[in-house]
């Protein structure tokens, strides 16, 4: 077997040894095994550091009657809570009723009692308020769903975790899609790197926006 030759800056042929194969594996396992070290180290990081209790609040929107409630991405109702099914549960006022659907946190139909006077706000589509915040009589907020970002223990996770990850400037992404010539913005959830937004458009319908937080607007389809 002949060995590999190279020629330095000086013209004279210098001889280096062929490379060990079973070296190189023992150093590629081992590049390996770091690269994947890395994000694990990262997330058992990320989990110490975590607050639970730091869950994502929707941009607050006023109430509307229950009877004026339309397809929107973000909007509210206030009442009282008349029946319960399950995650769902029927609020009134006085001029009307609406399903709402709580996913996850509302099973065993425990989260709010009969009688009892909330704010819901949501999305609104095919007849039900879809709720990702509830306001309980006394102002304290339950928010509902996930909480929004890099899905739990995914590097870019970690990164937020600890600090290291993007900080979205809501003031100035909110200007900034007002400046693209949308009125009535309102946040309502954060993605891996996006914000979830419902805003109106120049003819005054409701649009859904997916606004990276490098600057670019994207339209969702329509409600």
């Amino acid at each position: 077997m002949s060995d590999d030759r190279i020629i330095d800056g000086t013209a004279q042929a210098v001889t280096e040894p062929a490379p060990n194969p079973a070296r190189r594996r023992r150093t590629r396992r081992g590049l390996a095994a770091g690269a994947v070290a890395v994000p694990l180290a990262l997330g058992a990081v990320g989990l110490s550091l975590a607050r639970p209790g730091d869950a994502f609040i929707p941009t607050p929107v006023a109430p509307t009657a229950i009877s004026a409630l339309a397809p929107s991405g973000a909007i509210a109702a206030r009442g009282e809570v008349a029946e319960i099914f399950g995650n769902k549960f029927v609020l009134q006022d006085g001029t009307g009723r609406a399903l709402v659907e709580t996913g996850r946190a509302g099973e065993g139909g425990t989260l709010v009692a009969k009688g009892e006077t909330v704010t819901v706000q949501g999305r609104f589509e095919n007849g039900f308020l879809h709720a990702s915040v509830l306001t309980r009589a006394d102002g304290s907020p339950v928010p509902l769903g996930r909480a929004g970002g890099p899905p739990p223990g995914s590097l870019d996770w970690a990164r937020d975790a600890v600090g290291l990850g993007p900080n979205p400037d809501l003031p100035a992404l909110t200007a900034m899609v007002e400046r693209a010539g949308y009125a009535e913005v309102r946040v309502t959830g954060r993605g891996p790197r996006h914000l979830e937004v419902a805003a109106k458009g120049a003819d005054g319908r409701e649009r859904l926006l997916h606004v990276g937080l490098d600057g670019r607007i994207r339209e969702r389809p329509l409600l």
